[in-house]
């Protein structure tokens, strides 16, 4: 009996040990929302792994709930998902990432080169206003300038401010940060993010360059 018990705990150990190992790492979030945003073309895939991946992401919160970082990924996998379904649908996504990003920058404002501040803006500057929604392109404006001062060279706040200049027709004011965002360096740990985000900075320049 001994024995049995002894080699059912020893197996319970190993059980417990490969479950630990298998739990996502906030690198492992990051490169599965890149190989979904950039090479899932179908919407319906897309909502489908994105929905996944709000599970990883809300994992590595309930982990610890004080991590900024986790939270801001939680909110941009929920931001994603929103954008992949569309409509108003879309809103309860919505909300729940602009909660989620507001916990972020509530911990540390700076988190991720201010990550939370910009995906918050781009929040703020897609939905729709009020009375059927949280939008608001001031609001949106002001977080943008936010995150450009924790990250001024940083690729993704200036991709992020240049796409919102467009939208408000700032087309030459676009340019500059778009040429910021294209001359930013690159991050060795996140490869496709990088490559998804400069194509579509050149894409952004072949637009804007047409309306100068």
């Amino acid at each position: 009996m001994h024995l049995l018990r002894t080699t059912a705990f020893t197996a319970s150990l190993s059980l417990s040990a490969c479950a630990l190992a298998q739990e996502p790492t906030l690198l492992d979030v990051q490169h599965s929302w890149a190989k979904i945003n950039y090479q899932t073309d179908d919407a319906d895939q897309q909502l489908s792994q994105y929905k996944s991946l709000i599970e990883d992401a809300d994992a590595l919160v309930a982990a610890s709930e004080d991590d900024a970082a986790a939270l801001t990924w939680l909110g941009i996998s929920q931001a994603s998902a929103a954008r992949a379904k569309g409509g108003l649908g879309a809103l309860d996504f919505a909300e729940d990432a602009k909660e989620n990003f507001e916990k972020a920058i509530a911990i540390d404002p700076t988190v991720l080169d201010g990550a939370a501040l910009f995906s918050l803006g781009a929040l703020y500057h897609k939905v729709p206003g009020w009375p059927v929604s949280f939008g608001d392109d001031d609001e949106a404006e002001a977080l943008f300038k936010r995150a450009l001062e924790v990250s001024p060279d940083g690729m993704d706040a200036n991709y992020f401010y240049a796409e919102f200049l467009i939208d408000e027709g700032e087309y030459a004011e676009a340019y500059q940060y778009l040429n910021k965002a294209k001359k930013a360096s690159p991050r060795p740990d996140r490869p496709l993010a990088d490559k998804g985000r400069r194509q579509a900075i050149d894409a952004l320049l072949e637009k804007v360059e047409k309306e100068r």
